[in-house]
């Protein structure tokens, strides 16, 4: 199973967790149907139709409501500090969570205790976490946008908010974030940088840039990129080697909104649909 780990922004709902359903272009996850707006919602629901696609392993979610207070995130790692033992894992992706430095090492512990290590990838909050932790290093994935990029460049910040000026303003120097990420050890083994060039880093070294099919309209749509981060989540679950996997992604999340006809006006839901349709053209090409 590929675990995703998250919160939406709905404080009337509790931790729930279970496998994941895509019904009639809904979530569905034990039996509450969950908005796909943006957010984990629309990484979730990307990840469940690429590996349907993929004929890969099932989609299992840990999710709570949270906005803002924290409450749903702590519940959410506590639940996995306690729990996370008793799932077979192939991957596990965090996404919108509270970073807290204690839960998230006490969840990183309890993920590294199983029998079998899953892959592990982080997005947004735990992402955060993991850099302000320490422990970046022992993630195989990050998959930051320009500006938490900037946070993980800074070896001086302990959290986003204090990410110092003059680095913030260096977005379009990509490359010199980047290896200041690793000169600091404060990136995972392989990062994915979304933007409008998606860059494919293992070990402080570019491999891999995508930035075509490129369409304007997609930076107007929330969602995109947890889109993409679902996308790489499915494809590390279904075999495919980290720097494949991440040029596949960047690829197929890209045409995705060619196929959908995406204005400035659209929904996140709408590119999901064509997932299996952008799959199907990416691994034609690669693999004839």
């Amino acid at each position: 199973m590929l675990g995703i780990v998250g919160t939406f922004p709905d404080a009337r709902v509790p931790l729930i967790h279970g496998r994941v359903r895509m019904v009639g272009g809904q979530l569905w996850l034990a039996d509450r149907c969950i908005p796909v707006l943006r957010g984990t919602p629309a990484l979730i629901a990307a990840a469940v139709q690429a590996s349907e696609y993929l004929d890969g392993p099932e989609v299992y979610a840990f999710l709570a409501g949270d906005i803002g207070t924290g409450q749903g995130s702590r519940s959410v790692y506590a639940f996995l500090t306690q729990h996370v033992h008793e799932y077979e894992l192939q991957a596990i992706t965090f996404h919108y969570l509270q970073p807290d430095v204690d839960w998230h090492t006490k969840v990183l512990l309890a993920v590294e205790a199983v029998a079998k290590r899953p892959m592990l990838l982080a997005d947004a909050g735990f992402m955060y976490a993991a850099k302000m932790s320490g422990q970046a290093g022992r993630y195989d994935f990050f998959t930051p946008d320009a500006g938490e990029l900037a946070f993980l460049a800074d070896e001086m910040a302990p959290h986003p908010f204090y990410t110092r000026g003059f680095i913030l303003h260096q977005h379009r120097k990509i490359e010199g974030l980047i290896h200041q990420a690793y000169q600091y050890d404060n990136a995972a083994t392989h990062l994915m940088v979304k933007g409008g060039t998606d860059y494919i880093v293992c070990k402080d070294r570019i491999v891999a840039k995508v930035s075509s099919p490129s369409l304007p309209a997609m930076e107007a749509i929330g969602g995109t990129g947890d889109t993409l981060t679902g996308l790489l989540t499915s494809l590390c679950g279904a075999g495919f080697e980290p720097v494949e996997a991440a040029v596949v992604a960047a690829t197929a999340n890209r045409l995705c909104g060619f196929f959908a006809n995406l204005t400035p006006a659209s929904q996140v839901a709408e590119l999901i649909k064509t997932i299996p349709q952008a799959l199907e053209q990416v691994l034609q090409n690669r693999h004839p």
